[in-house]
């Protein structure tokens, strides 16, 4: 109990001093080390992910090996199977017409009839000449049996019955001109009449009751035009790789713009047999039946062409293509996910994938649309695709292998 009573002994003033300055020194020292430590490790995670944002991603891909059918896009222009502008082949004055654009005609019909009065001036005038000569003809022809009777009693010589018969044989001739020339003016005549050629529709009519007509193809406009739209011809320019592949009895189904969602059946009809120097292409028709007359000549058409391939063929993308100073080539991930550029050859281009002939392999991982300024040997990342791409088929050991 006495020494509860005694006073607990305490520090002089200089040492609780001392003390408290050991404790703040070794709080600071601590503080500031965790300070650095933080830091530090700050510029560690800075320098990773900088490192990792300076590696590129990228979309690598398989190509696609698929053989058989092999599908092409061509544009296409659809044209009427036969057309027929039709000219004047006399003038004169348009009198009337009687179908317009639109109407349904059958061949021989009426489509306008042309006033010719200088035609009927000409035709009054052939006749009266051959009125005359057919008179002249006559005269001739009685004076000339006259003097044949009379050489068989000696009344006359026979150079004058020759003279007889020889200018009765000229008339007779020239009676035969005059009905040749009022033929000609009267076929012509024929021509005021302007009718159909063939069974059709008027697809053009530029002209009009009273418009003056000058006769021939190159002086203006066709009266009219008319097609035959029940059956119509397509045209399509084949690039020369795949001309020898079309051949008679290749079908296309083919599709326009009012009709979507809607293939009409068109079949090989002929081919040029010869390039375009300018475009590189072999000029085909196709035929496609207009029996309903959905279709119209000179729209366009997009026509899917089938080929049948004898060989197993890579395809990728257009967009891995890769076209510099030293040529086309393709971006691929190498061992330690290096980039490889491969040089490579182009079969077939089918728009938005391209057939390559030469320099790639079945299992080469393809960097679908390559990044700028990708070179040989850099670094990259393989993105982990599950969008879907039917092209994206890489083995479960390449992508093992991407990660290790």
């Amino acid at each position: 109990m006495s020494d509860l009573n005694h006073p607990v002994p305490t520090l002089p003033a200089p040492g609780r001093l001392r003390l408290a300055g050991l404790i703040a020194l070794i709080v600071i020292v601590v503080v500031v080390a965790f300070g650095v430590i933080s830091r530090l490790s700050q510029a560690r995670e800075l320098k990773t992910w900088t490192n990792d944002q300076a590696t590129p991603t990228v979309n690598a891909i398989t190509p696609d090996a698929s053989a058989g059918s092999m599908p092409l896009e061509l544009p296409g222009r659809i044209e009427a199977y036969t057309q027929a502008p039709i000219y004047a082949r006399v003038g004169g004055y348009l009198k009337s017409w009687k179908v317009d654009i639109g109407a349904h005609v059958k061949a021989g019909q009426l489509l306008a009839e042309i006033d010719t009065p200088d035609l009927d001036q000409q035709l009054l005038q052939a006749r009266a000449d051959l009125a005359s000569a057919k008179a002249n003809e006559a005269l001739a022809a009685t004076t000339a049996k006259r003097w044949q009777a009379m050489l068989g009693s000696d009344s006359v010589s026979r150079q004058d019955v020759d003279q007889r018969t020889g200018d009765y044989d000229a008339k007779r001739a020239l009676a035969n001109a005059a009905q040749a020339n009022v033929d000609r003016i009267e076929a012509m005549k024929g021509y005021a009449r302007i009718v159909a050629p063939f069974d059709g529709v008027v697809t053009a009519r530029n002209t009009d009751v009273g418009a003056l007509i000058n006769p021939g193809s190159s002086s203006g406009q066709a009266l009219f035009v008319v097609s035959d739209v029940s059956r119509l011809r397509v045209y399509v320019q084949v690039p020369q790789s795949f001309a020898p592949s079309v051949a008679h009895g290749v079908s296309a189904p083919l599709a326009v713009p009012e009709y979507p969602g809607r293939t009409f059946a068109a079949r090989f009809d002929a081919s040029a047999q010869a390039v375009n120097a300018s475009s590189g292409s072999t000029l085909v028709q196709l035929a496609v039946d207009n029996a309903d007359g959905k279709l119209m000549p000179g729209s366009f058409a997009s026509v899917r062409l089938s080929f049948s391939g004898d060989r197993q063929s890579l395809r990728i993308p257009a967009s891995a293509l890769i076209f510099d100073a030293s040529g086309l080539h393709v971006a691929t991930v190498g061992a330690g996910d290096r980039v490889a550029l491969k040089q490579v050859s182009i079969l077939r281009d089918y728009g938005k994938t391209v057939e390559i002939g030469s320099g790639l392999g079945a299992q080469d991982q393809v960097i679908d649309s390559p990044p700028d300024g990708l070179n040989d040997g850099d670094a990259v990342k393989i993105a982990d695709n599950k969008s879907g791409n039917k092209l994206d088929n890489r083995p479960q050991a390449a992508n093992a292998h991407a990660k290790a």
